[in-house]
């Protein structure tokens, strides 16, 4: 199981609370470099998958490995290699920006001239350099994650577990500090290990991502490589003056397995074999305008909704 190319190992990982299973089998490889998104519902086990690879908790069954340590046994070595930001931003509101990445800096024993250069390198890198010396709580809520990010990062960890990182900043917050996050890994080479529930966020900014529901890993690939599952055979069709009669026959027309029409837009899924021309050729035959005729591109979203169980028409939301 050890490997240097892996920062996250885990073999049948399991963690029970009494009749709850949290995990249940998790396997899972994280290389290292990466920004690796952990996507489920709220209770999926993400932030418990979390806290037993920091050490924090020890699994039911099963073993990980963090950095080439074990959980069980080198909790503390784990904590010292990696940052966390949980639930908790862990900043003192009454200090300045400085003050609070002074504070961190001397708990993880840098020299003075260390603290000062990583202090302005990590500030100036959020943008938050020209606030430096104001009090952190009269800070928005966007700059104030940003500096806990910032905080988590203080001593140059090998892994940063990031538990929803986003949540609750505005729509231009929530891309500034995704855009901070990927420069982060690429200047710095640090793992980010980040639980969320934008799949917008993690399509853009994750290299690979992991689903997980109630417990157990449904899904582990690239953005791309998810996206895939749910494009194959999928085709949507932009029509006008679109009726009620022929969306009735396309139901029934062999080789479609299923089907939604919404607005003029119809957008299918086709079995094995199954051409769509024929099925253009039919609308024309209707009197059907025929406008735009294209493989439909499905989201992570899609891809997503699928491995919970919910069905979805392609760039549509749930059916």
């Amino acid at each position: 199981m050890p490997s240097n190319d892996f920062a996250i190992r885990s073999e049948g990982l399991t963690r029970e609370f009494g009749a709850v299973r949290a995990l249940d089998s998790l396997t899972l490889d994280v290389p290292k470099g990466i920004v690796f998104g952990f996507l489920g519902p709220n209770g999926a086990g993400k932030t418990t998958a979390i806290r037993v690879f920091l050490g924090l908790l020890d699994p039911t069954a099963g073993r990980a490995e963090v950095l080439g340590y074990d959980t069980r046994r080198d909790g503390t070595a784990i904590r010292t290699r990696c940052g966390a930001l949980l639930e908790h931003p862990g900043l003192y509101e009454r200090l300045s920006a400085a003050d609070n990445l002074e504070f961190y800096g001397r708990a993880w024993h840098a020299t003075r001239r260390e603290r000062r250069e990583r202090i302005r390198e990590l500030l100036t890198r959020f943008g938050l350099w020209e606030r430096r010396d104001d009090p952190v709580g009269t800070w928005s809520r966007g700059m104030k994650q940003k500096l806990a990010v910032a905080r988590a990062v203080m001593h140059r960890p090998d892994l940063v577990f990031l538990d929803e990182p986003t949540s609750g900043l505005d729509p231009v917050s929530t891309v500034g500090l995704r855009e901070d996050l990927s420069a982060l890994a690429a200047q710095e080479g640090v793992t980010v290990f980040l639980t969320t529930h934008n799949l917008n966020e993690a399509e853009r900014l994750c290299s690979q991502v992991g689903v997980i529901r109630g417990g157990r890993l449904m899904a582990v690939g690239s953005p791309e490589s998810l996206r895939a599952r749910r494009d194959s055979g999928r085709v949507e069709i932009t029509t006008h003056g679109l009726r009620d009669d022929v969306v009735g026959e396309l139901r029934a027309w062999p080789g479609i397995e299923s089907l939604t029409a919404e607005d003029g837009r119809l957008t299918f899924s086709l079995g094995p074999g199954a051409s769509a021309a024929p099925i253009v050729a039919m609308l024309v035959q209707h009197g059907v305008g025929v406008e735009e005729v294209r493989k439909a591109r499905a989201t992570l979203e899609d891809a997503f909704l699928d491995l919970m169980g919910l069905e979805t028409g392609i760039n549509g939301g749930p059916t």
